[in-house]
């Protein structure tokens, strides 16, 4: 399946690249497109756009979204909405300490990677250590 997104991608959509090829669709496309671009080309799913179905919803991050869109459960896929949660979407309290250094984390990603493929690329790689080291914790 092909997925659109926004170009210069960042905490949310580097963690929904992740979780989409991780855990939806293993054989996912992204194609990245501008901000300003008005018009989502035709028989692509779009994510973490305003106003589509897989995007911020009710002080929630797209990634937070996606669990419930897709019905995961998983604790640990919780935990990390959670931390991208904090990361990309202003909270009244903070309570995981991990959200300013994952999200400062993704931004080096993208300023260092020549394109926003690699940047997922490379994201993935981020979201699989967090994902196995608090699958180590107690989540």
């Amino acid at each position: 399946m092909k997925w659109v997104t926004w170009e210069q991608i960042g905490v949310d959509r580097m963690g929904c690249g992740w979780l989409i090829r991780k855990f939806i669709d293993p054989d996912a496309e992204f194609l990245f497109i501008p901000m300003n671009q008005k018009t989502l080309p035709q028989g692509i799913e779009p994510f973490d756009i305003p106003g589509v179905r897989l995007s911020h919803h009710q002080g929630h991050c797209t990634f937070h979204t996606m669990l419930d869109v897709y019905r995961l459960t998983d604790p640990v896929l919780q935990r990390i909405a959670r931390i991208v949660d904090e990361a990309d979407v202003v909270q009244e309290v903070t309570v995981e300490a991990a959200a300013p250094g994952l999200d400062l984390i993704c931004r080096g990603v993208r300023r260092t990677s020549p394109t926003d493929e690699v940047a997922m690329e490379r994201g993935s790689v981020i979201y699989d250590a967090l994902y196995a080291e608090l699958a180590s914790e107690d989540v």
